[in-house]
C-alpha cells in the first residue's frame, strides 16, 4: 500500500453520530442503558463542539426535546 496516498475524510454531522430511538424503543431501554446513551451523547456534543462543529447547522435542540419527553 502506498504510504504517500492522500486519504480523505468524509465530513462529520451531527445526524452521522447520533442514536435515534423511537417512543417504543426508548421505553425498552433500562435506567443504565438510558444512562450511557446520555452519557454517550454529551460525550459526542463536546468531542464534537472541541472540533469546532457548528451547532446552528444541525436539529440539536428537537433531539434534546425528545430526549426530555422519552425520559418520563
Amino acid at each position: 500500500m502506498d504510504e504517500h496516498r492522500s486519504h480523505s475524510m468524509d465530513t462529520v454531522t451531527y445526524d452521522s453520530v447520533c442514536i435515534k430511538f423511537t417512543q417504543e424503543e426508548w421505553f425498552l431501554l433500562d435506567p443504565s442503558q438510558r444512562s450511557l446513551y446520555k452519557d454517550v451523547m454529551l460525550d459526542t456534543y463536546r468531542n464534537l463542539s472541541a472540533i469546532g462543529y457548528i451547532w446552528e447547522e444541525c436539529d440539536i435542540e428537537e433531539h434534546c426535546e425528545s430526549f426530555r419527553r422519552h425520559r418520563r
